[in-house]
Formats: structure tokens, sequence, C-alpha cells
């Protein structure tokens, strides 16, 4: 079993995300592609004292840039999202 911190990579701090996380106590993580739910909620739950009542999770599929005349593909990459349950934040989600 992988520790907590291998299974949550980064949090999701973007527009859309913060929103989601002062309407509806939502917060988006970037996880390990492996990683399964039941893990997901597990360290979530370790990690930042809370109750997880859902985890949605997506795979972002990377973009294609160019340098120069040649493409590159950036890897995909694994998001979940994570409903807490009613009177559950976390702190470092808050804005100032």
């Amino acid at each position: 079993m992988r520790s907590p911190y291998e299974v949550i990579q980064r949090p999701v701090i973007s527009e859309k995300s913060t929103a989601l996380a002062e309407i509806a106590g939502k917060y988006a993580f970037k996880v390990a592609p492996q990683a399964n739910k039941n893990e997901i909620k597990d360290a979530v739950q370790k990690l930042f004292n809370v109750k997880v009542r859902e985890i949605r999770t997506m795979v972002v599929h990377g973009k294609i840039k160019r340098s120069g005349r040649t493409e590159l593909k950036r890897p995909n990459w694994k998001k979940a999202i994570v409903t807490l349950a009613e009177g559950q934040k976390i702190e470092l989600f808050q804005a100032k």
C-alpha cells in the first residue's frame, strides 16, 4: 500500500477549483495514476483529518505543444475531485 504522500501529489488550484471549494465543499488534487478511489479517500482523511463523502476521478490528457518544428506531448495525469462531509473544510484551499 502506498503512503498518503505518494497518492496525493499536489492540490489543483485554479479559478474553477477554488470556486468549487467555497461553494460546494469539493477539492481537487493531482493524484498518482495508479491510485484507486479507496487509496485516495484514505490518503485525504489521514493528511487533512477530514471525513470524505465522495470521490470522482478523471484522466486529464496531456496537451500537444510545439517546440520549433517538432510537436511534443505532455504526459497524461489523474485528477480527483473530493467531496467532504457537511461542515468539513481543508484550510489549504481557503482564501485569506
